[in-house]
């Protein structure tokens, strides 16, 4: 096991490097840098665009908006650029990292990721990872909740399902799951606080954040009950469409099993239905679907919720990361690429080593990576 171990992790270098190169190559490309940010901010063409650069770029900025005044033309490249000083441009250029070539930025940040360091906001006086420890506590609300309310449900109702495969009961509960995956989240969401939020109907639950005023006042039990009477929506919105995938692996892994003749021996010695189903099928057919259980926490709490993040007033990683990607905030984006992914690599490799800890029969010594 221990080989297997070394032979995965191995295996992330290349992978977490194409990952980067790939997301490097195309934020690169696209067009609407920082520079042309700050650019368009300055000019006045890009009211949307707002934030202030931090440490001395404030003070760059300040300085070279006098100097602007008296230029007409600008040889930057810039598009907006005409009637900025060119040593402005090039100041910003210089504070960015952008005076270095492609190549050289890319294996300088590669460098610092290594060791964890990923800079500071381009546009925020904040550490990449003082705003992504920040803005952890609602992700990882929301991730945590709706992976352990989905598999809380699904699995039972896929055993159930099962059990009364081809009845009313599969059919209309098959029929239900379907319509709550095929809405999206985000209009699930915008339905809900119509509905239940000061809409137009009833107003029961709170429209934004996981808190109310005066939070701190309250008592530990107030407490408790404020942040889950604020979740209750966000939730709900996130949990409909995931259950019918968990909702028919469960089912479709216990039909699998369910015809084993193991299980029709178990059947013949007398034993109940319920010890056959729970004590000799369960852990069998629920060895694929709680080994993905990392890597659904993983998916959920970092890609699942921008939406439902932005909609609800949210402050976490979801609507930090659209920020960073509305302004082109590169250290945001890319030092959240990388250490997602990297996350989510690791969590693979947790999902596998739980086959062998659910089912020590299985080996994977023998396999070539």
């Amino acid at each position: 096991m221990l080989s297997y171990i070394i032979r995965r992790l191995l295996l992330m270098i290349p992978t977490l490097l194409g990952i980067m190169i790939i997301n490097f190559a195309i934020v690169q490309l696209a067009p609407g840098g920082p520079i042309e940010q700050i650019i368009a901010e300055i000019s006045g063409t890009d009211a949307g665009t707002t934030g202030r650069i931090s440490g001395s770029g404030s003070e760059v900025a300040g300085g070279s908006a006098q100097a602007s005044a008296s230029a007409s033309t600008s040889d930057s490249g810039y598009r907006g650029a005409q009637g900025l000083d060119p040593e402005f441009i090039r100041e910003l250029e210089k504070q960015f990292g952008f005076d270095k070539p492609l190549h050289v930025r890319f294996f300088d940040m590669i460098g610092n990721f290594i060791v964890f360091d990923f800079g500071t906001s381009f546009f925020r006086d904040e550490t990449v990872v003082d705003l992504v420890l920040s803005k952890m506590p609602v992700s990882i609300s929301l991730g945590l909740w709706t992976t352990l309310i989905v598999y809380l449900v699904c699995i039972p109702l896929g055993i159930r399902k099962a059990v009364k495969d081809g009845t009313r009961f599969d059919v209309w509960t098959t029929t239900a799951l379907t319509i709550g995956f095929a809405i999206p989240s985000f209009v699930l969401a915008i339905l809900l606080i119509v509905l239940f939020a000061g809409g137009s109907f009833l107003d029961i639950f709170p429209l934004r954040g996981l808190t109310s005023e005066g939070f701190e006042e309250l008592s530990f039990f107030s407490q408790l009950l404020d942040y889950l009477w604020h979740l209750v929506l966000p939730i709900t919105a996130l949990v409909l469409g995931g259950f019918l995938s968990l909702t028919m692996l469960t089912k479709n892994s216990y039909l699998d099993q369910i015809n084993m003749l193991y299980v029709q021996t178990a059947r013949a010695k007398g034993l109940s239905e319920k010890r056959v189903l729970y004590g000799h099928v369960f852990r069998n057919a629920m060895l694929i679907v709680i080994a993905g259980f990392p890597g659904a926490f993983v998916g959920i709490l970092f890609t699942g919720a921008m939406l439902i993040e932005i909609i609800f007033s949210l402050d976490g990683l979801g609507l930090l990361g659209f920020e960073a990607a509305i302004k082109r905030d590169y250290p945001i984006m890319f030092a959240t690429v990388y250490f997602f992914t990297l996350l989510g690599l690791v969590m693979n490799l947790i999902g596998d080593l739980m086959y062998t800890i659910i089912d020590p029969r299985i080996d994977f010594e023998g396999r070539h990576v």
